[in-house]
């Protein structure tokens, strides 16, 4: 039967064992500390991240803020003529109406609310206009005839809702639910008329 040769043991002793767990043990500490900093890198640079996305979302909410002025501006430019073409005589207009209940909490915001003796028209803009914002838009009008009944206000409150771009299921819906569309085809506004116009 054959011996495997064995390879003779270096001269190991207790101080060279010891001197070797030493330099593993200040490597183990070296890692721990090169772990650390490596984490407190990725900490700083996620908190930077997220310092920069948060500024970033500031911005583009200020943009969309002041997008949605322009477009109110635009769309309250020329209304009053235009609704005028629709024998529709406002003598007032007024931007960001806030309806309060007796503890001055707001119920419902009206972007544009033209007004005479007879009518009301309230009118939401948005810069896209979804379907979600029609909805909500006559969800708002039940709230604003609630309030004008509880204050005796009898006039007949319309509605319309305008969008620098609008979805086609929007224009669909508020259109057949009898609410005025409002567009911005170029430097004027265009004014949808339902088939029957809805009185809250």
């Amino acid at each position: 039967m054959m011996e495997l040769a064995q390879e003779p043991q270096a001269n190991l002793n207790f101080d060279k064992v010891w001197a070797a767990l030493m330099e593993l043990k200040e490597s183990q500490r070296e890692t721990d500390r090169q772990i650390k900093e490596s984490e407190r890198i990725f900490r700083e640079s996620r908190r930077e991240t997220d310092r920069q996305m948060k500024e970033t979302d500031r911005k583009i909410s200020k943009l969309g803020s002041r997008l949605g002025d322009l477009i109110e501006h635009l769309t309250a430019s020329n209304i009053l003529e235009e609704f005028k073409k629709l024998n529709y005589e406002f003598t007032r207009i007024s931007r960001n109406t806030k309806i309060k209940d007796p503890d001055n909490r707001i119920l419902a915001e009206i972007d544009i609310y033209l007004e005479n003796g007879e009518f009301i028209m309230a009118i939401e803009v948005k810069s896209l206009l979804t379907l979600a914002d029609v909805k909500d838009h006559i969800k708002r009008m039940d709230t604003v005839r609630r309030y004008a009944d509880i204050h005796g206000d009898r006039r007949k409150y319309l509605s319309s809702v305008a969008g620098a771009l609008i979805e086609g299921d929007a224009r669909d819906f508020a259109l057949e639910s009898g609410i005025y569309v409002i567009e911005h085809p170029g430097e004027t506004v265009r004014i949808l008329a339902p088939e029957t116009a809805r009185a809250w």
